[in-house]
């Protein structure tokens, strides 16, 4: 339950700031009325991605044994494949997440209403695929469709409510770390998923190795217990994995982890990452000006500020690029 909590959580709060990011611009820019097509792309991308996930859920069921391990085998790497992505573009291409989607939504602006739709419904659309996609293969993983989804909803529902705050400016967490552990930690639940995905695929006939089991310790670990049950539903732990599996486990998330949090990949803690650090804090909101309005709501992901000024009417000097 935990680890599809933290899929939801991640995955949501980067759509969240994704939307924050769009409909901030357009009130700061004054486009109140490019509001409508944005929320109308928003709400078809959210539609498309639970109809994908109830498409994986029902649709694999009038599949046979070993087709439906086929294709919970492929869709785990390809998921894994999809998250890995995830979080290391996130962490390089953060900073200049909001000048990019200042752009597009500049150029959709100038393009019209369908081109508005189309824009938002791109920015948030990839992130609840990518989000459906890993949390079908997580419950497959762990055989519970109740707690797993209940996991990721409370997930997406924490993001939510975060992004709001993080518009109205009441929150100020430092989100480069925020996205560093979380995104460690989403390696590890990967690397799980990606074990039993092979599992599947062993199972379908797909790969060889089924019989050869790597240990078995079942009667310590008992997979009903409760803290059998905890780790299957955090790591996807299995009490008695092939070869095939501890290997592809250990391939996988050792090198990742070690390049993830590589000393080149992470600031040193010095003087200048302690500065950089400090611009990485959402700034609350100031009280209002003489302007009669508050300015400045946003959130930072991976060193630079996303300030909205949805409720001011410019940028303050030396505010960084929006």
């Amino acid at each position: 339950m935990f680890g599809n909590y933290l899929i939801g959580l991640r995955e949501g709060l980067e759509a969240s700031l994704v939307v924050c990011i769009l409909v901030a611009y357009l009130v700061k820019t004054g486009r109140r009325d490019a509001l409508r097509p944005v929320w109308l792309g928003i709400a078809v991308a959210v539609l498309l991605s639970m109809g994908f996930g109830a498409l994986l859920q029902f649709g694999s069921q009038s599949m046979t044994f070993k087709s439906q391990e086929m294709l919970g085998g492929s869709l785990s790497v390809v998921a894994v494949g999809l998250v890995t992505w995830m979080v290391f573009w996130m962490r390089r291409t953060a900073r200049h997440l909001k000048k990019e989607l200042h752009g597009k939504l500049d150029a959709a602006l100038a393009m019209g209403t369908g081109a508005l739709v189309l824009t938002a419904f791109l920015a948030v659309g990839r992130e609840g695929l990518e989000t459906a996609l890993f949390i079908w293969t997580a419950v497959q993983a762990t055989d519970d469709g109740v707690r797993p989804l209940v996991g990721a909803m409370l997930g997406l529902l924490t993001a939510v409510v975060l992004g709001w705050l993080f518009y109205r400016g009441a929150l100020k967490i430092n989100l480069a770390k925020f996205f560093t552990w979380t995104g460690g930690m989403l390696v590890v639940v990967a690397a799980g998923v990606l074990a039993y995905g092979f599992h599947d695929l062993q199972e379908a006939d797909v790969l060889p190795g089924l019989g050869s089991k790597a240990f078995d310790i079942s009667e310590q670990i008992p997979a009903d217990s409760w803290y059998g049950t905890l780790l299957k539903g955090v790591f996807n732990f299995q009490p008695d994995p092939t070869w095939l599996q501890v290997a592809v486990w250990a391939v996988y998330l050792v090198p990742t982890l070690l390049f993830f949090f590589a000393p080149g990949r992470v600031a040193a803690p010095n003087r200048a990452a302690t500065e950089e650090s400090k611009s990485h804090d959402t700034p609350s909101v100031p009280q209002d000006g003489p302007s009669g309005r508050a300015d400045g709501v946003g959130a930072a992901a991976g060193g630079d500020r996303v300030r909205d000024g949805a409720r001011g009417t410019g940028d303050r000097p030396g505010g960084g690029e929006g």
